[in-house]
């Protein structure tokens, strides 16, 4: 492994963005989502899955904000919080404000709302999205699917990039309420 200077991993647009978010007191995202509005924008990207031998999978990457606080850790990393998976329930990727989701355990709630409240996967989801996040501040989506293959995609807010597809069929994308 050769060690390279640190400059390497900055862009001089980055540094700009950096620069600006300080002067101003600011915790932005990382990117540009336009046309929502800068509270709605969330960067995470996800994925589920559930294979022909009824394995469920989930995977989730945080979009970043610059000029976080130092030692600011998201919902993306932790289990349970922005991301879980169970084969025998459910598998869930989530995006939104970070804090409430880490508060409640998101994912990890859907799972045991499908386990122990005998809920369907719409129901538990549509609970923990439009019930117990914005009890508590939060907004955001999640995409799930379950052993069963059904897929469920809520969010609260404006807009949450999605796509879905099963095999062999046409893929589905959706950003705001259709």
């Amino acid at each position: 492994m050769a060690r390279v200077d640190n400059d390497l991993f900055s862009t001089p647009e980055r540094l700009l963005q950096l620069q600006e978010a300080k002067a101003g007191g600011e915790i932005i995202l990382d990117h540009h989502a336009a046309p929502l509005d800068e509270r709605q924008k969330m960067g995470t990207v996800g994925a589920v899955a559930l294979d022909l031998a009824g394995n469920l999978a989930a995977a989730t990457s945080t979009g970043g904000m610059t000029n976080k606080l130092p030692g600011r850790v998201g919902d993306s990393p932790l289990p349970g919080a922005g991301c879980y998976a169970n084969n025998a329930s459910v598998a869930v990727s989530c995006t939104g404000t970070g804090e409430v989701f880490m508060r409640t355990l998101a994912a990890y709630d859907i799972a045991a709302l499908m386990e122990y409240g005998q809920l369907s996967l719409y129901s538990a989801c549509e609970r923990v999205v439009m019930e117990k996040l914005p009890a508590l501040g939060g907004s955001g989506g999640l995409i799930a699917v379950d052993r069963e293959g059904n897929v469920v995609l809520p969010f609260n807010s404006e807009g949450m990039y999605r796509a879905w597809c099963y095999a062999g069929d046409t893929p589905t994308i959706g950003i705001y309420r259709e």
